[in-house]
């Protein structure tokens, strides 16, 4: 694929995201619906969405630049939004969790905010503008809705960090046994990404996205190898447009009912055709993403979930 040198200067999209949208023929249709979605602030609706989540998932890069995607979690009310620019996490990571170190003032962070019980789910991308000791204030530099496409139904069990017995985490360069097990009953993950070449772009910085199927629907090829399907969405392709820039990225894997949390980090790149794409049912391209650190928390999630449905798209 040709990324082309000279992407639009006044577009919500860099030239990554740009490219993959050449590629599957809807570029100037996005160009035009980024305009119209993509915002600089949050709208109302958006600042009170925030503000009843139990949870929120975040995006963001260590400091050797490596991509993790991870969870803050709280009280409803726990996220507030003093004004349409900024929003409030008051939480804090779990203990051990990769990007402890990382949520400083200055860092890019994503958010996803995701409803399973309702399928909404609003995203917020954008720097770090202050820290205190109950946690830190983000500056939105986009906002936007996504469809609730592959969202899995569930209904959520607040169990409190009262009753967690925080144990030390696993570290690894590979799978095992109970990573992969985890893996393979997985129907929800989360994949965060990074594109830190255009900073003056609004587009620039990090990202943090759900992908949601049936069990088995992430592939495990070896111990450090794993594919999966990337099916028909919003066409804004802010994953794989990082990834076109820039291969790094994290995913965490949910255990909704045990409360093992599974983060990895590595290296992730699009088969856009073939035999091999072909063999996954209603798969557009694939996505494999090659491991280069494990990070897995038992029994960590102050939180249970109870499955309800299949997102209807996966029938």
């Amino acid at each position: 694929m040709t990324l082309s040198e000279h992407p639009q200067d006044d577009s919500p999209f860099h030239r990554g995201e740009q490219a993959v949208q050449t590629r599957v023929g809807v570029r100037d249709k996005m160009q035009s619906f980024g305009e119209r979605v993509i915002r600089d602030f949050m709208p109302e609706q958006h600042r009170e969405f925030f503000g009843q989540l139990p949870l929120i998932v975040i995006g963001a890069v260590d400091a050797t630049g490596s991509p993790w995607a991870s969870m803050l979690m709280g009280a409803p009310s726990f996220i507030s939004s003093p004004d349409s620019h900024l929003l409030h996490i008051d939480a804090h990571l779990l203990a051990g969790d990769p990007l402890a170190d990382s949520l400083n003032e200055g860092a890019d962070v994503g958010l996803l905010g995701i409803e399973f019980h309702t399928r909404r789910r609003n995203r917020v991308n954008g720097p770090i503008v202050g820290k205190d000791a109950h946690g830190f204030t983000l500056q939105v530099r986009q906002s936007f809705g996504n469809c609730p496409k592959y969202i899995n139904k569930r209904s959520c069990e607040i169990i409190g960090p009262q009753n967690i017995t925080p144990q030390a985490p696993r570290i690894s360069d590979r799978l095992d046994a109970s990573s992969a097990g985890q893996i393979r009953s997985a129907d929800t993950f989360f994949i965060a990404t990074h594109c830190s070449e255009t900073p003056s772009q609004r587009s620039h910085g990090a990202d943090v996205s759900h992908r949601g199927g049936k069990p088995g629907f992430v592939r495990i090829d070896d111990e450090h190898t794993l594919t999966w399907p990337d099916y028909s969405g919003n066409f804004l392709f802010n994953t794989l447009g990082n990834l076109m820039l820039n291969p790094r990225a994290g995913l965490l894997f949910p255990d909704f009912e045990s409360g093992d949390m599974l983060y990895l980090s590595g290296r992730g790149e699009v088969i856009w055709d073939g035999d091999e794409v072909e063999a996954f049912p209603a798969a557009q391209r694939l996505v494999r993403f090659h491991i280069d650190r494990l990070v897995q928390l038992p029994a960590a999630l102050p939180m249970r979930w109870r499955f309800e449905e299949y997102s209807p798209f996966l029938e």
